[in-house]
């Protein structure tokens, strides 16, 4: 095929995402110097179509970011005034008392929020400082300059035939070039993780570790509606199964976040995270407050966990990672999002200052040593060993000594160094000869629903006639390995029905219902011969969450 033509065009600084990072990274840059051309481009259908967060609200990135962000009205608008953390059983809960929990753990100060509406209104402020932003415009490829830096992206590329040639409507894209490029892609970006890969930027850190967030939106009974109510649990229905636990935010107009997290690191691959967060909603205490509701939506997304230890390095030729590309969520307080605002103005302000001396296209040194010295540091550090204590120990050593260490770490102690992570979360996925099938209810329909139910409640669309955006690097390996070995695990880790073994015996292919991906990356993150690579489809397709 001919090598493609495309038009580019020159900024200063381009910016890959429109989320907290992102959008927090483009108001810096043009607070610090008005005159700057500054671009960001997301490939939802707009600004917070693909946000899914929690999310309780640290507003500390925002406060340092906007510190009038109430007069300007961002949408903030349910303070946290109740704090509850159970241990539940498969019958009843025990109460932790709050009194026991870190100070770092406490949601006074902090807000119940949307993101997706948060990421909107940042746009919103963004634009009329001059940003210009371009939603629906999928990055695609990473433009490299002569010397092997990163030069540009390619964005909007539509119209190809199934097997990836042209098609008759077919929109070559254009290049994007800046003097810096940030990439604020969130959770395992398709070209954060080449530029990772490409720059070696991972060899001095720990394995990344994540999560699976999957999470509903329930419009219900007034009377039983408690505005500004935070609760987590851990335990049931997991347990020794996996690492992981729940959330439950009461925001306004007696809506009720719910959601459950699973951490990708499980053994069993008869592990169904999906089916453990619509069986949790049948423990009595979840099941009595949804009585009478209704689910108005649903999401997932993959979460970072490896936090401080697992950082790559931040800064390569010609860019940064913002956010969650590098993996800023402090794990216990299940908070990233002031994190990624943080990083942004971090990196927009050593940016500024290279570009007012002249410089492009080289490291941006000083951005990596502000993170890690600075606020973002110092909130994951203090935290750094609750995840592996998890991992290798279970939920009690978790609770018991990683909540003795984060305390000691409030005083500036740290009685346990650094931990490490150990395996990646394909690694620790065992044959499925070692381990018992779980049996798991059938969906109500009440409380509990199949996935291509949910699916259909996170309102997402592909364009059915372009290639499948999740690419086999061997064709043959689910069967022939996946299934043999590990029962076909992509069946039941993927939290929308994306994957299935069709047929019997020797008759059995995989089938890629790509239609259905929420563009969660858990496929890139757990598959265990690490066989699924998740890229990006043509703009503005996938979910369109409304306020996630």
């Amino acid at each position: 095929m001919a090598e493609i033509e495309r038009e580019a065009m020159e900024y200063d600084v381009v910016i890959v995402g429109a989320g907290p990072a992102g959008l927090s990274a483009a108001i810096r840059l043009k607070q610090l110097d008005a005159d700057l051309n500054v671009v960001v481009l997301e490939k939802g259908s707009e600004v917070g179509a693909h946000i899914l967060s929690g999310a309780v609200l640290d507003p500390v990135g925002l406060n340092k970011l906007m510190p009038d962000w109430k007069d300007k009205g961002a949408p903030l608008n349910v303070p946290v005034k109740e704090d509850n953390f159970y241990m539940l059983g498969e019958a009843g809960q025990l109460r932790i008392p709050n009194m026991l929990m870190p100070p770092l753990m406490n949601n006074h100060g902090n807000y119940i929020v949307s993101m997706g509406n948060v990421c909107r209104w940042m746009a919103e402020q963004a634009e009329e400082m001059g940003v210009e932003i371009f939603p629906g415009m999928a990055c695609s490829e990473i433009v490299y300059g002569e010397n092997g830096e990163v030069k540009g992206v390619v964005a909007g590329e539509f119209g190809k035939n199934p097997d990836g040639t042209p098609g008759p409507s077919y929109e070559p894209g254009m290049e994007l070039h800046g003097k810096y490029v940030f990439l604020g892609e969130g959770v395992r970006g398709s070209l954060s993780k080449q530029v990772i890969a490409k720059y070696d930027l991972a060899a001095k850190s720990d394995v990344q570790k994540y999560g699976l967030g999957m999470k509903e939106i329930w419009e219900i009974d007034p009377e039983k509606h408690s505005e500004g109510t935070v609760t987590h649990t851990m335990g049931w229905p997991l347990e020794g199964n996996a690492g992981g636990g729940s959330f439950i935010y009461h925001l306004e107009n007696n809506q009720v976040y719910v959601g459950f997290v699973v951490h990708l690191n499980y053994k069993n691959p008869h592990i169904f995270p999906y089916m453990e967060f619509q069986r949790f909603k049948h423990h009595p205490k979840v099941a009595e407050l949804l009585k009478g509701g209704k689910r108005v939506a649903y999401g997932a997304r993959a979460i970072t966990e490896g936090g401080y230890q697992s950082m790559p390095q931040l800064e390569f030729p010609g860019g940064a990672l913002l956010g969650c590309a590098a993996g800023m969520v402090n794990v216990p307080r299940i908070k990233g999002n002031h994190n990624a605002m943080l990083s942004g103005i971090e990196a927009a302000e050593v940016a500024v200052e290279a570009i007012k001396a002249g410089r492009s296209g080289d490291m941006l040194d000083g951005y990596d040593k502000a993170v890690r010295k600075g606020e973002i540091g110092q909130d994951l550090k203090k935290v750094r060993n609750v995840k592996p204590l998890w991992s290798k120990y279970g939920l009690l050593a978790s609770l018991g000594i990683g909540g003795m260490d984060m305390w000691m770490n409030t005083f500036g102690i740290g009685f346990l160094g650094t931990l490490s992570h150990g395996k990646s979360d394909a690694d620790a996925t065992e044959e499925a000869s070692k381990h018992k099938v779980i049996d798991y209810p059938k969906p109500d329909g009440t409380l509990s629903f199949d996935r291509l139910t949910n699916v259909s409640f996170s309102f997402t669309n592909h364009e059915e006639s372009q290639p499948a955006h999740l690419h086999l690097t061997d064709p043959d390996v689910p069967v022939s390995v996946n299934l043999a070995k590990y029962a076909g695990p992509s069946a039941r880790y993927c939290p929308a029905g994306v994957y299935e073994f069709v047929g019997e015996g020797a008759e059995t292919k995989f089938q890629i219902n790509f239609q259905n991906c929420v563009h969660c990356k858990t496929c890139d993150i757990k598959d265990p011969s690490q066989n699924i690579t998740w890229t990006v489809p043509q703009g503005g397709d996938g979910p369109n969450y409304p306020n996630m």
